[in-house]
């Protein structure tokens, strides 16, 4: 079990804290919103009504404890900046944020803090390349240059062994796990026959994922 700490209790972080503790973490809700605080009292470990820019009380919630901090501060651009600069003084040992915007993502990273989200840009693109194709189920970057991407296996790939498609010397993509049905198979075997309804999960370079995407698309 691990232990979390959520400062800002919007919708996207009412919904991670909420999640986390059905995960079996311990969780904290941290908002200034005495409303907010009341309502996610009985779904988490601990919800509490605070200043997040009010370093003595940050401090007085032990943040340092915590495996990790979550920002997850909406609109008040300076208070997710201010709670995020506290927290990484602190002594967080691992501190996340959410980003309104590019620009408010690179002042994030300036002071320190380990991994910047951008939630709605991130469902945005997923979504756009799950519209692309009916084939392509999910789509997660991993970094500006590696993604992964689910896909329903092609038409063009029934019968055929992962051998004999030869992905990576094709597309330099690799197949890391296949799902048939309910079982799930991972570094699957190359003399494994691809079926209709087979969903792959690859990994690759964005561009080499494109070349996928396009081909789902005929």
């Amino acid at each position: 079990m691990k232990s979390y700490a959520v400062i800002g209790c919007g919708r996207f972080g009412t919904t991670l804290a909420r999640t986390l503790m059905e995960l079996g973490n311990e969780v904290m809700a941290v908002d200034s919103n005495a409303d907010i605080v009341q309502e996610m009292s009985e779904d988490v470990t601990y919800a509490v009504q605070a200043d997040v820019m009010d370093e003595s009380t940050l401090k007085e919630l032990g943040l340092s404890n915590f495996d990790v901090v979550v920002v997850s501060i909406g609109s008040d651009i300076q208070a997710s900046i201010m709670a995020s600069l506290i927290a990484k003084e602190l002594g967080v040992k691992k501190l996340i944020a959410k980003a309104q915007s590019i620009l408010h993502g690179k002042v994030l990273e300036k002071i320190g803090v380990d991994k910047v989200i951008y939630p709605e840009r991130d469902m945005a693109r997923r979504l756009a390349h799950n519209l692309s194709s009916r084939n392509i189920l999910d789509y997660i970057e991993l970094s500006s240059e590696y993604n992964i991407m689910e896909i329903t296996s092609l038409n063009s790939w029934w019968g055929k062994t992962i051998s004999e498609l030869d992905l990576r010397s094709k597309y330099g993509i690799n197949i890391v796990a296949l799902k048939r049905g309910v079982k799930i198979d991972v570094s699957p075997n190359p003399d494994e026959e691809i079926l209709e309804g087979d969903i792959l999960l690859i990994i690759g370079n964005t561009n080499d994922l494109i070349k996928i995407e396009n081909k789902a698309g005929e």
